[in-house]
């Protein structure tokens, strides 16, 4: 059976091929716009709520309208016409003044995943914003590819660890801590980090590369990714891949994931 590959455009409902909008909108000409990518578990999106309240914050910082109540209204005749298949939900809110809202197939995933660093400065204007700016991020997977990994793992030009570009990301330091970085260190505020960070003990700060490099064990969280062990950064292969704390991680998400569902696909509670 084909995905069900649907965008609504300001609330006009197509196959996405179909979909246009304007090409002079400075989201599409200058990246000048805000996104959110929610999960999609049969159909019924992840922390839909959380993820409107941030998709707000970002555009706030940029000085950028949002109609959220017709944008609620436009996600749930959308997720209907989706029905119950796995997926993700795209969100998109242009200076053109689009509301974009598709559904998506989510992306191969492996068991793990190798990291390469990348060294990355965050943009002052722009941190903590989730922008359609996101080229810097892109690129930084690429080279993380050229380097022979999957993924990067970003890393300040002070030698502090950030996130991946799309994941926050977690470790065991040689102290046996398990460890974040900061928001105040310069990531995103994520969804799905605060989840861990609320069922597991976890450490949070501004930490040195050599720290993550030396980790026993690691892993990536996000909304698409859920959480995934690390199995090598910068090609040294971690000794417990998936660890203990790792697999903590991924059963209390698992946890989270059972508790919270909304039932309904277009609530947009915050417990979704």
């Amino acid at each position: 059976m084909a995905f069900p590959a649907l965008a609504s455009v300001d609330g006009s409902v197509s196959p996405t091929p179909d979909a246009r909008i304007p090409p002079g909108d400075d989201g599409l000409l200058r990246g000048d716009g805000v996104f959110e990518v929610i999960r999609l578990y049969a159909g019924r999106p992840f922390a839909l709520g959380e993820h409107l309240d941030r998709l707000e914050r970002s555009a706030a910082a940029i000085e950028l309208p949002v109609e959220r109540a017709a944008l609620e209204r436009e996600i749930a005749v959308l997720l209907d016409e989706f029905g119950d298949t796995e997926g993700q939900l795209r969100l998109v809110i242009t200076r053109g003044g689009r509301r974009l809202a598709f559904t998506e197939e989510l992306p191969a995933r492996g068991e793990t995943v190798t990291l390469a660093s990348v060294r990355y400065s965050p943009t002052i204007i722009l941190t903590g914003v989730k922008s359609l700016s996101y080229a810097a991020n892109m690129q930084a997977t690429r080279i993380a590819k050229s380097k022979g990994a999957e993924e990067a793992v970003l890393v300040r030009p002070d030698g502090i660890v950030l996130e991946a570009p799309t994941s926050t990301i977690f470790w065991v330091s040689p102290e046996g801590g398990l460890r974040t970085p900061s928001i105040g260190s310069g990531i995103l505020e994520s969804i799905t980090r605060a989840r861990v960070a609320r069922e597991l003990h976890v450490e949070e700060g501004e930490y040195e590369f050599e720290d993550l490099h030396a980790a026993h064990e690691a892993f990536l969280a996000s909304t698409v990714r859920e959480v995934q062990p690390i199995a090598a950064i910068d090609g040294r292969e971690l000794p417990e891949t998936p660890g203990p704390r790792t697999t903590e991680a991924i059963e209390a998400f698992g946890g989270v994931l059972a508790s919270e569902l909304d039932p309904a696909p277009a609530s947009t509670s915050t417990q979704g």
